[in-house]
């Protein structure tokens, strides 16, 4: 029998330091393909805590461990969705299709209409991960002091 997966939306219980290590572990992969390397480089524990007290923060636990994360903050009408992060030995078991769902949910109880997040676009898996949801491209943008699109914003619009 597969463990439960249990969601948290802003647990006061969090080991910052664990989760900031989950998330280099979940982000690894990008290390040498994305250019400007990513923003959480420049992220410590203390900074990841200060992110959770002005955004909402949703974890996803298993045994009690946490294994993902995903932080949404309100922008408008929307809800912008960052730091999407699944322990990478459970990747793909359905947890951030878990994280995705409970992201909706949240920005269906704030009236919102639409989700929207960043891939680089050097990431074409995690664009076609998040096309999987419903996830369209809108835009594109480029990090400053460079003259290619760097990041590819994509929106899932919410139904009434």
């Amino acid at each position: 029998m597969k463990p439960e997966i249990v969601l948290e939306k802003n647990p006061e219980d969090i080991n910052w330091a664990e989760l900031l290590a989950l998330i280099h572990r979940a982000f690894a992969f990008m290390e040498g393909r994305i250019d400007p390397p990513s923003s959480l480089h420049r992220l410590d524990a203390d900074g990841l805590q200060r992110k959770a007290q002005i955004e909402n923060l949703i974890i996803a636990k298993m045994d009690g461990v946490v294994v993902g994360c995903l932080f949404a903050r309100e922008e408008g009408a929307l809800l912008y969705v960052g730091k999407v992060a699944v322990e990478p030995s459970l990747q793909k078991a359905g947890i951030g299709r878990r994280l995705i769902d409970s992201a909706i949910r949240l920005a269906s109880e704030l009236g919102m209409f639409s989700l929207e997040l960043e891939t680089r676009v050097e990431l074409t898996e995690n664009r076609a991960y998040f096309e999987s949801f419903g996830f369209r491209k809108v835009g594109e943008s480029a990090h400053e002091g460079y003259d290619r699109p760097t990041t590819i914003r994509l929106r899932l619009e919410l139904d009434d």
